[in-house]
């Protein structure tokens, strides 16, 4: 479950990860697999690969992915930046997720956020022609930021994210809930 990349300077061949081609959905930082082990089980029409720097989550991940049996899902261990503009061919993605991304607090530290300017022209490239978007956080600060990035771009449009959706928590944002912390989030569908 967990793909080895045979190298990191051409982009993915899709096709070598899954049996059955069919739509792929990308959650770029999977934590522990929560949300993404369970939508993938909800969604055998769809493949869905989780980005993941940390070798323990991705174990986790595949842990949970094997015990309820998902052909589906696939982890890959790399940085989500690198991922995003690198190796995911273009137009191959119908949905990216990015819940809870790492807020990078301290105003010298947040060039190094994922969504910045140049997250819509990346994931405007990876994505279909209706590829969607969704994003949670629980720092207001980041959740402006990632709003604001997207008002300036006009290769998006804002959206509702559907209730299946939010009804899905990923383990930081159960954790969260349990401590009355609110998450935040926005949508948003290719223009």
């Amino acid at each position: 479950m967990i793909y080895e990349l045979p190298t990191i300077l051409e982009p993915i061949k899709l096709p070598s990860l899954f049996a059955s081609p069919q739509p792929l959905e990308v959650e770029l930082g999977s934590g522990d697999g929560s949300f993404l082990v369970e939508y993938a089980r909800q969604h055998p029409d769809r493949n869905f690969i989780g980005v993941e720097r940390l070798l323990g989550r991705l174990h986790k991940l595949e842990r949970k992915g094997r015990a309820v049996g998902l052909k589906n899902l696939r982890g890959i261990r790399i940085e989500s930046s690198y991922f995003l503009k690198y190796l995911l061919p273009p137009g191959s993605v119908c949905a990216l997720h990015i819940y809870f991304p790492d807020p990078w607090p301290k105003r010298k530290h947040r060039r190094h956020r994922l969504i910045n300017e140049e997250f819509p022209s990346l994931a405007h490239r990876s994505l279909t022609s209706k590829g969607l978007i969704f994003l949670r956080t629980d720092d207001a600060n980041y959740f402006d930021q990632m709003v604001s990035v997207f008002a300036a771009s006009t290769m998006f449009q804002p959206i509702e994210t559907s209730l299946e959706l939010t009804s899905l928590l990923t383990d930081f944002e159960a954790d969260f809930r349990a401590r009355g912390i609110q998450t935040l989030r926005a949508a948003y569908h290719k223009g």
